[in-house]
């Protein structure tokens, strides 16, 4: 038989009845990812919602207005996101390492609901360095799938995660700069410029049909903005309008930029 439970035991039990603290269902739901925090950051783009939970961050969204911010999140993911106010420290740190042009310095991403070819998109993107832009033939190159230029726009339009990935870092397979998805092309000038690109240059050159420079000393061409390009001075520097320009004039691609497979439009 069991034994009979004490009353004052009965009565300790009672006195630990405490509600739940307010809050705790909706970040327990965070913490396995059923529901979202977010934060506002300053940006070189102005303020930006930063959307994160247990797995990673979700979404990068330049919207000015709480509620309908909220109220599209929820639509695209199904899932409810709160205002916070502030990043947690420590992606807050991480983030703010990835815009000043850390690439190897790791931040979780919540990618779910993208097809795998824009995974490969976004992840090629976050090779690209800082002050730094390649076509999206060259993304479409690089990752097997050198005819899917246009499908490879098309994805880093959908990119959720703007500036962590940095789709502001690709451009048109023509060398025009093109969209930008956090807040359109003058936001990608503005991104680029504070990166040490020279936006109008690049189209100019893109104008006169420059596609890559080349260095009559090492006999190597690359990309315009790549870090070799930069090094070599006006007198040895020469102008090639494609790749097989290049190749037919005795020079061999870069290693760095590598510029093999990049379609010209």
């Amino acid at each position: 038989m069991n034994d009979p439970i004490d009353p004052r035991t009965d009565a300790g039990l009672a006195g630990l009845r405490e509600p739940a603290p307010a809050g705790l269902a909706h970040s327990t739901l965070v913490a396995v990812g059923l529901a979202d925090d977010y934060a506002v950051i300053e940006s070189p783009v102005g303020p930006l919602r930063v959307v994160w939970n247990g797995r990673g961050v979700s979404e990068v969204s330049g919207e000015t207005d709480d509620a309908t911010f909220e109220t599209r999140f929820r639509a695209r993911t199904g899932r409810v996101a709160r205002r916070r106010d502030a990043l947690p420290a420590d992606l807050a740190r991480k983030i703010e390492r990835r815009l000043a042009g850390d690439r190897h310095n790791r931040i979780d991403l919540d990618l779910r609901g993208a097809s795998e070819f824009e995974r490969a998109v976004w992840m090629k993107a976050l090779e690209i360095p800082r002050g730094e832009v390649r076509p999206y033939g060259w993304i479409a190159a690089e990752i097997g799938r050198p005819k899917a230029v246009r499908a490879v726009g098309t994805a880093l339009g959908h990119n959720p995660v703007p500036l962590i990935v940095p789709c502001h870092r690709v451009v048109r397979s023509d060398g025009m700069l093109g969209q930008y998805s956090l807040g359109g092309p003058e936001n990608k000038r503005a991104i680029l410029t504070g990166e040490g690109a020279d936006p109008d240059e690049l189209e100019t050159l893109a104008r006169a049909g420059v596609r890559f420079f080349g260095s009559d000393t090492t006999h190597i061409y690359c990309m315009p903005t790549c870090r070799d390009a930069r090094r070599v001075t006006e007198r040895h520097l020469m102008h090639f309008p494609s790749a097989r320009a290049a190749e037919a004039a005795g020079y061999r691609p870069c290693k760095h930029c590598r510029p093999i497979g990049v379609q010209v439009a």
